[in-house]
């Protein structure tokens, strides 16, 4: 099978700002788009092309919305209309901010993949 179809679901639990909430694999991409994209440009749309660019992965856009909301019903993101556009037809854009929170859950769930990283091969493999 190729790589790129594999769909590895990854579950983090992580203590801290996160408590008892899991960190999803699709989650921590969202928040990982969202921040590179920064409080100005992040937005539903620009985290789905960013994820695409980044991963090749095939996103949809709804998956993203409801991503988002359960990030923000966690504390990890804000969100707000912003101005609206006349490229999108007078429309506003709901632009989206990693909270503190957010990037404190990101960086503990590096580490978390960090520390389960270091020579992930079994005993018996070696």
């Amino acid at each position: 099978m190729r790589p790129d179809v594999v769909k590895v679901t990854l579950l983090l639990f992580i203590g801290g700002a996160m408590g008892r909430h899991g960190l999803g694999e699709f989650e921590l991409l969202v928040l990982l788009a969202a921040m590179r994209l920064g409080d100005a440009e992040a937005s539903a749309v620009t985290i789905v092309d960013e994820i695409r660019a980044r991963t090749g992965r095939r996103v949809q856009r709804a998956a993203v919305y409801v991503t988002l909301q359960r990030l923000e019903t966690k504390g990890l993101v804000s969100s707000w209309l912003g101005a609206p556009t006349a490229e999108r037809g007078g429309k506003a854009r709901r632009q989206v901010r990693v909270e503190p929170a957010g990037v404190m859950a990101v960086r503990e769930a590096r580490s978390a993949l960090d520390n389960m990283w270091v020579d992930p091969s079994p005993a018996s493999h070696r």
